[in-house]
């Protein structure tokens, strides 16, 4: 046998979780050792629940945001302000959000940014649910929650650009979010500053212009 493990199987098992984001091989090598000494129960279970999120998660029909239901909570949730939609990149977004407790209005999870580099253009997103949303009526204001990157900067102009036509508010959060960080990296209380501080995005255009 030529490879440093002593069981194929343990190495294909290495080899699965080292595909995991931010699992090296290191670590993938530690988790599957734990596994391995685990009753065989408690590997069932877990990889039953694991197997089960992928089989039987929703996501709702409305904003994308990851749900149990057709409709998630937040969306069915009638003492939220219906007139206010949050633009975030993914579901993280939402959760750091509703974590600050600044915000009660309604999301709409795009499932990632515009970025060329990376092949990702706008028809790739939930763009046009988007502003389907806005086209049935109802919605006064767009908050751009974005991450600070050029991706992210690029992705809310293309934003702005499309809502125009449509006579609503588009919002951009404060920078206390700052440039190149992301926002499920940024503490609760800056990230719930920068939801109730934020400027109108034609205003933050400008200045960012100048």
């Amino acid at each position: 046998m030529n490879s440093s493990y002593p069981s194929t199987l343990l190495e294909n098992a290495v080899n699965e979780l080292a595909r995991l984001p931010g699992i090296g091989r290191k670590s993938a090598l530690r988790l599957a050792l734990y596994l391995l000494r685990q009753d065989e129960e408690k590997v069932a279970h877990f990889a039953s629940t694991i197997l089960k999120l992928k089989q039987e998660v929703n996501y709702c029909s409305c904003c994308h945001n990851i749900s149990d239901t057709e409709v998630c909570a937040i969306c069915a949730d009638n003492t939220r302000d219906q007139s206010v939609v949050c633009v975030v990149e993914n579901v993280k977004e939402v959760m750091a959000i509703e974590k600050t407790v600044q915000f009660r209005g309604l999301y709409h999870v795009l499932g990632g940014i515009i970025s060329p580099i990376d092949g990702i253009g706008p028809s790739d997103l939930e763009i046009a649910s988007l502003l389907d949303r806005v086209k049935a009526g109802g919605i006064s204001e767009v908050i751009l929650a974005l991450s600070a990157t050029m991706e992210g900067d690029t992705t809310n102009f293309y934003l702005y650009r499309k809502l125009q036509p449509y006579g609503v508010k588009v919002s951009i959060i404060a920078r206390g979010v700052s440039v190149g960080d992301e926002i499920e990296y940024a503490d609760e209380v800056t990230l719930g500053r920068s939801i109730l501080n934020r400027t109108l995005f034609d205003e933050s255009y400008k200045l960012l212009s100048k």
